[in-house]
């Protein structure tokens, strides 16, 4: 790290113009080829993934998706001349966008026919069915709007136009932008708060969002080559710019007392980047070898997030321990403050010493551990509590706020919007109809599912069901299932495993009929169960080499016992927080975060990644500061209090930074995001305002020197890690109080 740091410090502007180089071919790459991202939900080898196979190889002339275009007059009805003169031209001028291939309307065909059933049985509520030529992922977005704004324009005092469907929902896309210029202001205040000098407080966020906008452009390229989700950019940028700031500001803020010892700026940035850039690099791998425990799961949908996640921080260290001495040294003595500056020509270096707050607690838990622990562990336990109701699926448009198009579509064709009364709308599940995927070999495979629209209409659970429509060899059926529950409720899941389980093994009889659920809902329910089958593999590798790495670099049981347990502290109670906003809807739609739903199956997966990775890097910039002083003095209430009033200050303002960074995330309008911004807000704040300045230092003061215990057997079979690097010689050390002297108090 020594010589990386002086060789960056040598050539700084050569290291300034390689990022700056290397950030515009891949932007200019990105650019050139597009995105290619995709939310494909399905699992190959689970039947929904089967029947979805099966489907478009009979019908592959279905493969554009289609979205809904819904009317509704509350006086009249839909089928007045003056509406349907109204709609049936805004239809044809629909019809001839492009990007749409086909529009099939409620107008115009016979009173028993498929256009009838379009019509509300009140008659107020009518839809449309719009086809695109391509499929969601690969739709051009202006073509989509272009639709959206031709169907609003039929909207008049009494007849309420909205468009809802995957497609149309890609103009309603997350406010990224807004979302990371308010992140990034609130953290230029809280850095400028703690370092009162401008350029000191834009190196950190000039590195972060070199590393963050190399690594978003590199998404999209990677986006070619794998499945990569859509949101897989913004949650990169989300974590980017939370650990890229941090990771700074820790380097940062040693160059800064290198600087008021007394150090060249060279020499203070060498040693900030050899001492803290360390615990930088080891807090980074620990990040990204919980993110890429994500590839056990051997899920195409969550290889690309945690790869594309993992590359982002990769980026944001490399800046950390390269960009950034470059940029200290550009700056030279700038990186304080003028006040710091004139008293440093005034007075000279002094020696410092933990003082005023942070000295101040640290001496306050190692007095009372018992009290202040028990204290954290309540608080912990009573938030993780509506964890333990936790439920899992996937939210829909229904979930969306209520202000957005998608959301009024959504209500109005299943009857739940304003003044709705009797008859109106299609039903709860017309969101989300389950699609029944037969494979026939033979006539009685035939007749057995010509028949099966009769028995499914006797299931419980079921409003409707279409006729069987077959492909052209009649070797493939499908027909459609509208549920009377919502898409998200439990009951709709019940549905699909009673249709599994009971109903269709029945329906067979001796034919060797063989059909299969499908379909959106059953394919998220599906992709839940993969999930949770093997999430607590999972969360065991994660712990597992998250505690090894702990185990080597400290020597320690204890450290990486306590480490895990807090790790799980932190999950539990940020889960906690999520569930009661998001699925109990306490204040979800205050904050502009739709209605209450339940929670994503893929967010226990990808926050356990990221909530451990950056439990370990408080974890690490705590514990080392502790354990160096263990190996100078062997007294652990020294060692405790010491390593807590020297790192708490930086500690809580780096979390401060990534608390303002993840909750601006909630004003990107999109749900998932939300949900990990405040989850990952949560659990930050949790982690270094109760976990780390509270419950870890108070078990430590608890346990003495069995912090520090390592079997000697192991001790000689474990390679070494060092984090902070061996003292220089000629350091001086700072006197302190040995055991059972006055503990440090502020001056």
């Amino acid at each position: 790290m020594t010589a990386l740091a002086r060789w960056c410090l040598r050539r700084r502007i050569v290291v300034t113009v390689l990022w700056l180089a290397a950030f515009a071919g891949v932007a200019v790459a990105a650019g050139v080829t597009g995105a290619a991202y995709s939310n494909n939900y399905e699992v190959p080898g689970t039947e929904s993934g089967q029947a979805t196979a099966r489907m478009a190889k009979a019908f592959p002339g279905r493969s554009g998706d289609s979205d809904t275009l819904v009317w509704h007059t509350d006086s009249g009805t839909v089928r007045s001349g003056a509406v349907q003169k109204t709609m049936r031209h805004t239809l044809e001028k629909i019809a001839g966008l492009p990007g749409v291939s086909e529009v099939q309307g409620p107008y115009g065909t016979p009173a028993d026919g498929p256009g009838a059933r379009q019509i509300s049985k009140d008659g107020h509520t009518a839809y449309a069915l719009v086809r695109f030529d391509r499929p969601t992922d690969d739709l051009d977005v202006d073509r989509v709007q272009k639709v959206v704004d031709t169907a609003q324009t039929a909207s008049r005092p009494g007849l309420q136009v909205e468009l809802g469907g995957a497609g149309i929902a890609l103009t309603e896309a997350p406010r990224a932008q807004l979302a990371e210029i308010i992140g990034l202001c609130a953290a230029a205040v809280v850095l400028f708060l703690a370092f009162g000098s401008l350029a000191a407080t834009f190196l950190p966020i000039i590195t972060a969002l070199a590393a963050v906008g190399t690594a978003s452009a590199g998404i999209t390229l990677l986006s070619h080559a794998m499945t990569v989700a859509d949101f897989a950019p913004m949650l990169g940028m989300l974590i980017g710019l939370g650990v890229g700031i941090d990771y700074a500001l820790f380097i940062v803020t040693r160059h800064r007392k290198g600087l008021r010892a007394g150090l060249p700026v060279d020499e203070a940035a060498t040693r900030a980047v050899a001492v803290s850039g360390r615990a930088v690099v080891f807090a980074g791998a620990t990040v990204c070898i919980a993110l890429l425990g994500m590839l056990i799961l051997r899920l195409s949908f969550l290889n690309g997030v945690a790869l594309a996640a993992s590359l982002t921080v990769v980026l944001t260290v490399a800046a950390a321990v390269t960009l950034l001495p470059a940029l200290l040294g550009l700056i030279g003595m700038r990186a304080l403050s003028r006040r710091e500056r004139r008293r440093l020509a005034e007075h000279g270096p002094r020696p410092e010493r933990p003082t005023g707050i942070a000295a101040r607690w640290s001496g306050f838990v190692e007095r009372h551990p018992k009290l202040l622990g028990a204290v954290a562990a309540a608080v912990m336990l009573a938030l993780a509590l509506p964890a333990f109701g936790l439920h899992l699926g996937t939210s829909d448009q229904g979930n969306n706020p209520a202000t957005s198009t998608t959301r009024k579509a959504y209500d109005l064709l299943a009857g739940d919007g304003p003044g709705a009364g009797p008859g109106s709308g299609f039903g709860p599940g017309f969101n989300g109809p389950l699609t029944l995927v037969g494979t026939l070999d033979g006539a009685k495979d035939r007749i057995a599912f010509d028949a099966l629209p009769d028995r499914l209409r006797d299931t419980p659970g079921v409003a409707r069901v279409s006729r069987p429509v077959f492909d052209g060899s009649h070797s493939t059926g499908v027909i459609t299932v509208v549920p009377t529950s919502s898409p998200q409720s439990r009951q709709t899941s019940d549905l699909v495993e009673r249709l599994r389980t009971e109903v269709l093994p029945e329906a067979g009889g001796a034919a060797t009929l063989r059909v299969q659920v499908g379909g959106i809902t059953a394919s998220y329910d599906d992709f839940a169960s993969v999930i949770v089958g093997k999430l607590p593999l999972f969360i065991g590798v994660v712990i597992a080499l998250g505690s090894l790495l702990l185990l080597l670099a400290f020597r320690s049981i204890g450290i990486p016992l306590k480490a895990a347990l807090m790790n799980v502290a932190a999950v539990a109670s940020s889960f906690g927080i999520v569930v009661a906003i998001f699925q109990w809807g306490w204040g979800s739609e205050l904050l502009g975060l739709g209605s209450a739903g339940p929670i994503e199956p893929f967010l226990p997966v990808i926050m356990v990644s990221v909530l451990f990775g950056l439990s370990m890097d408080y974890q690490v910039f705590l514990v080392s500061r502790m354990y160096e002083e263990w190996q100078l003095t062997h007294n652990n209430c020294r060692a405790v209090r010491v390593g807590l009033a020297e790192t708490s200050r930086v500690i809580n303002s780096a979390a401060v930074i990534m608390i303002a960074v993840f909750g601006a995330f909630v004003l990107s309008g999109d749900r998932i995001i939300a949900m990990f911004g405040i989850g990952l807000a949560a659990a930050v704040a949790l982690d270094a305002f109760v976990l780390r300045t509270l419950l870890v230092p108070a078990l430590m003061h608890l346990l003495g020197g069995a912090n520090w215990w390592l079997p000697s057997w192991l001790d000689r079979w474990l390679p070494r890690i060092s984090i902070e690097p061996p003292p220089e010689p000629g350091a001086v050390r700072l006197p302190g109080p040995q055991d059972g002297e006055k503990p440090l108090v502020g001056v």
